[in-house]
């Protein structure tokens, strides 16, 4: 039996692309065994393996104007700009519910990356229950400087993307015949050289942590250029905007959420002829 990973990376509200490329699978019946999710990438990913189609979109868009959703506000109150309560608890328990038992029946080995601040080390948290394991997502998810460090069996963690934005080595690791990769930044985009400094002055106190995300761009740029040539070589198949998506980290205007989640969709359902001669269906 053929098996099937599938790759998301992070970026904020970009990621509401990847949940347009994955309600677009949800629609063409793409299956996966595994989902290695970077952040967003982690947080919108496990609405497709409970097969919950539109519920990233939905939520972000019904809640984004709610003062303790994300923003200036929760930073200041929580020291975190997305609201630990109401956003991982309150939001997927009570207000637009994921559906747990979907999720688990599917049988997919899901995986959320965090970056274990004292290592500097990518870490992979296997994720069995999206409900008991939602610090995985917030160390996953957790921005520098404005959120606080998420401690997590044992463990000091911040986003995943400073580490490993683009997890393919490990997905290809885990042995799947085939790899999708989902980009949330078009093909020709390359991250700038950053002085660090803010790093330096804010975490001080985990050197390892302050030489990874210094050097983020370094190990950002060579996985891009890994990736397109894997794709080359036919051993995994990416799914990247066919545009610029202009849309801010924290972006707050419904609209955009429409348009960069339509960019998504559009761009998966052209890709699909594609998709599925690679997967040999």
């Amino acid at each position: 039996m053929m098996s099937v990973g599938l790759v998301l990376e992070g970026g904020g509200m970009r990621g509401l692309y990847t949940a347009g490329v994955l309600d677009a699978f949800l629609d063409a019946g793409i299956k996966v065994d595994g989902v290695i999710g970077v952040s967003a990438g982690a947080l919108f990913g496990v609405n497709f393996v409970s097969g919950q189609r539109g519920r990233a979109l939905r939520y972000n868009k019904k809640f984004i104007s709610y003062p303790n959703y994300m923003g200036f506000r929760s930073w200041i109150k929580t020291g975190n700009v997305v609201n630990k309560d109401f956003t991982y608890y309150e939001i997927p328990m009570k207000l637009d519910v994921f559906d747990e038992e979907a999720f688990e029946k599917a049988g997919v080995d899901f995986y959320a990356v965090a970056t274990d601040i004292e290592s500097g080390k990518p870490d992979y948290l296997k994720i069995d229950n999206v409900f008991d394991q939602m610090e995985a997502f917030r160390a996953s998810s957790s921005l520098p400087v404005v959120s606080k460090i998420v401690e997590y069996e044992g463990k000091k963690y911040l986003d995943g993307g400073l580490s490993d934005s683009i997890p393919v080595d490990f997905a290809r690791s885990l042995g799947f015949d085939k790899l999708i990769v989902v980009l949330t930044r078009p093909i020709d985009y390359r991250k700038k050289p950053s002085s660090g400094r803010i790093y330096k002055l804010l975490y001080r106190k985990y050197p390892n942590f302050v030489k990874v995300a210094s050097m983020r761009y370094k190990h950002y740029n060579k996985t891009v250029e890994r990736v397109i040539d894997l794709e080359k070589r036919g051993q995994l198949y990416a799914i990247r905007p066919s545009q610029d998506l202009v849309i801010g980290r924290l972006e707050k205007n419904p609209v955009k959420f429409d348009e960069i989640y339509t960019i998504g969709l559009q761009d998966a359902r052209e890709a699909m002829d594609g998709l599925k001669e690679y997967l040999g269906e």
